[in-house]
């Protein structure tokens, strides 16, 4: 099939498309990992954005569904160099994208692109799939809202409360886009979840009587996750509060501090981190946003920083009982050679 994608600045590459044919629209953001491009796509925290890959050939071990972080794809569209059309497993990555309606490119210059959006940071795509009129898919692009003006969360989080029983300790979820690993990682450890939506009153997580709250990843501007802000404001202080991803920008502007929207974002599984004592981690991340260190109150340290640009990547306030991480420990695929430092740290301290 034909297809195109355009950016907002006028830009605009014809490929081949694969998947349906069809339009989106929304950001263009890279990822550097070269393996668990199914989780990534998988990942909520996607949701309102196109999806493009550096590693030249995705595809190449089919579709394992077992790995999905979300029954469902929530990446826009799909951007490749090149997809395998001879996998190790099956389905095929074209077959799957073909049955469920999603749409993807390939054959472009991911690494042009990718160049792209490192010096102009990140652009408003648009993905056609089954033409290749490059000037209408640049003025779709330019359609688009800013993801800052996108209200992503309620999409993803679930409608309802719901529980997954645990012989451990109570843990109350906000849900504001949770990846699946998370609530294994949580699970793991013997934990009783209770798992809301993103808005619900600080009264309602309390009725279920937790030992600690957790705060998820989700997609977009954090600024728009009142409901867990108003939560967090009310409960700092009563009980431990962890967070991860979005759960740090929520955290942070719970207490007072600010965030703002990067340049082009960390998305990958090899950003490396410094732990306070000077220890180096590589972990996964994926987020568009930051904490400003500078602006959380007094009583807050940084646990962790970003070694390529100096990022908040953790930070705790030990006065009211909060840790939260910018990176993924649960990261699948990935390095996961944090998730015991945090997971288990957590929990010890709940004991």
């Amino acid at each position: 099939m034909k297809a195109v994608l355009g950016l907002e600045d006028g830009t605009f590459v014809l490929g081949q498309g694969f998947g349906t044919e069809g339009e989106c629209a929304g950001e263009l953001v890279f990822s550097t990992q070269m393996s668990g491009y199914m989780e990534a796509l998988t990942d909520p925290s996607y949701h309102g954005q196109i999806l493009m890959f550096t590693f030249p050939t995705i595809g190449n071990y089919g579709v394992d569904k077992r790995n999905f972080q979300h029954p469902k794809v929530w990446a826009m569209g799909c951007v490749t160099r090149e997809i395998c059309d001879a996998p190790e497993a099956y389905p095929r990555i074209a077959d799957y994208f073909t049955d469920r309606g999603l749409l993807g490119i390939q054959g472009v210059d991911t690494r042009m692109l990718t160049i792209k959006t490192r010096e102009k940071g990140t652009l408003r795509a648009a993905l056609v799939v089954g033409d290749d009129n490059g000037e209408y898919a640049v003025s779709c692009a330019r359609d688009v809202p800013p993801i800052s003006e996108r209200a992503l969360i309620p999409a993803v989080s679930c409608r309802e409360p719901y529980h997954i029983p645990g012989p451990g300790k109570r843990i109350a979820v906000l849900d504001l886009g949770i990846k699946k690993n998370m609530v294994l990682s949580l699970m793991a450890r013997n934990a009783d979840l209770h798992i809301f939506p993103h808005d619900t009153p600080s009264d309602q997580v309390m009725a279920c009587r937790p030992d600690a709250l957790f705060i998820s990843n989700g997609p977009g501007d954090p600024v728009h996750a009142t409901g867990a802000i108003r939560c967090i404001s009310d409960l700092a202080g009563t009980l431990p509060i962890f967070g991860i991803c979005m759960g740090i920008q929520v955290c942070g502007l719970a207490l007072g501090g600010s965030t703002y929207k990067m340049k082009f974002g960390h998305r990958g599984s090899n950003q490396p981190v410094r732990y306070k004592d000077g220890s180096i981690y590589i972990t996964t991340q994926n987020h568009g946003f930051a904490v400003d260190a500078d602006s959380l109150p007094e009583g807050c340290r940084v646990l962790y920083s970003n070694v390529n640009d100096g990022s908040l990547e953790g930070f705790e306030n030990g006065y009211l009982d909060i840790t939260c991480v910018q990176f993924h420990p649960e990261a699948h695929g990935g390095p996961r050679d944090t998730e015991i430092p945090f997971f288990d740290t957590m929990f010890r301290r709940l004991e």
